[in-house]
């Protein structure tokens, strides 16, 4: 009888019941079969009766022929014919399968080290999914930082958490004498935890400035390898070794360095108010004519979005406006945006022309966040 053997064609090599109500498999020897194999081995012979109904797996699989004096009687096949009949269309498919496999690995030689070199990790953008190995990429790049670190923070301050990581990492840093520059908005000089390790670390070296606005979140190791958020939720960021793109952004940091005013320099406050507005309502008022709505204000100038709002409501009651459409044109004609030093934004002793005396300034309070 022809025997289809099923192998290798699933995870495991067993067939399903082909009679469910006995339980037997055809190309399979169940335990029924192997006691009248047996028997029939001892005896030489054995009726084909006991086995039509209770062990058809020995018909299935050519353990028993025929017997040429009695169609009622069937003789066993020796083991070892038995065995080499079942065996030897299993190695043959596996033979098969085994070159396959070799053909494709030849096929495939020729590209391995075209793979290999497009995957290393001085690639030029690599793309690193999940907060776990942001961390843990940026940890091994911070280890080998010999020369500066520069790093733009945006927003209000970060957690009191981050900010304990964040000193784990710098602390090694400045024992090895790593120039370190850092620039935040200037509302993280009201929050706590990032004026706790402001004030830790720049004993040891750190530089700091502040900014209305900056731009999104960027670290720059040894201007070499920087590191930018890829994805509004913070989960995935790309991690960049082509000098081009480098150096352009510590192009970028350099400008906004360049404007940015030093931490030392006090408590920066926004000009002083006029006509009761103050600085910064007046830098909300630009960016409400240019048509942000509040999400897009606090965020770009690292507040809350309850603060936000909170400072848009001082802003319409001082203009007497009733509406949001009210407020836009009662700021264009109130001309509080026409004077460009209406919006400076200066360290103390610079000369801004309406500046009033230090000590008449005083840091706007609701600015800060939760």
């Amino acid at each position: 009888m022809f025997l289809k053997y099923r192998t290798l064609r699933g995870v495991q090599m067993r067939s399903e019941v082909d009679d469910p109500e006995t339980g037997h498999t055809h190309d399979e020897l169940c335990e029924a079969g192997k006691h009248l194999y047996a028997a029939a081995l001892r005896a030489g012979r054995i009726a084909r009766s006991e086995i039509v109904d209770a062990a058809p797996c020995l018909i299935d699989l050519a353990l028993l022929c025929p017997d040429p004096d009695d169609p009622q009687l069937l003789r066993p096949v020796p083991p070892s014919i038995a065995l080499n009949q079942l065996i030897h269309p299993i190695e043959r498919e596996i033979q098969q399968r085994r070159q396959r496999a070799l053909s494709l690995a030849d096929a495939f030689e020729p590209f391995m080290t075209i793979t290999t070199a497009t995957s290393t990790p001085s690639a030029a953008i690599n793309v690193l999914e999940g907060l776990a190995v942001i961390n843990s990429q940026l940890d091994r790049v911070m280890e080998e930082c010999s020369v500066e670190l520069l790093t733009v923070q945006p927003g209000s301050g970060r957690r009191p958490e981050t900010v304990k990581a964040g000193l784990r990492r710098v602390e090694p840093l400045l024992d090895r004498g790593v120039r370190m520059r850092t620039l935040y908005q200037h509302t993280a000089r009201h929050h706590s935890a990032t004026m706790g390790y402001v004030e830790r670390i720049m004993p040891y070296g750190l530089e700091v400035r502040t900014l209305e606005e900056i731009i999104d979140r960027l670290i720059i190791v040894d201007r070499k390898i920087a590191f930018i958020p890829a994805r509004s939720d913070r989960q995935v960021a790309l991690e960049l070794r082509h000098e081009g793109l480098v150096q352009y952004l510590v192009g970028v940091f350099e400008q906004f360095w360049l404007h940015g005013i030093p931490w030392e320099e006090e408590v920066v406050s926004y000009a002083p108010a006029r006509g009761g507005i103050s600085g910064i309502q007046r830098s909300i008022a630009k960016l409400l004519v240019e048509g942000h709505v509040d999400e897009a204000i606090a965020r770009r100038l690292g507040m809350n979005v309850r603060t936000c709002r909170a400072h848009i409501a001082k802003l319409a009651s001082t203009l007497g406006s009733g509406s949001r459409a009210q407020l836009g044109y009662l700021i264009a004609r109130s001309g509080i945006l026409d004077d460009e030093a209406g919006g400076c934004l200066s360290a103390p002793g610079t000369g801004c022309p309406a500046e009033e005396p230090e000590q008449a300034r005083g840091h706007d309070q609701s600015a800060s966040c939760d």
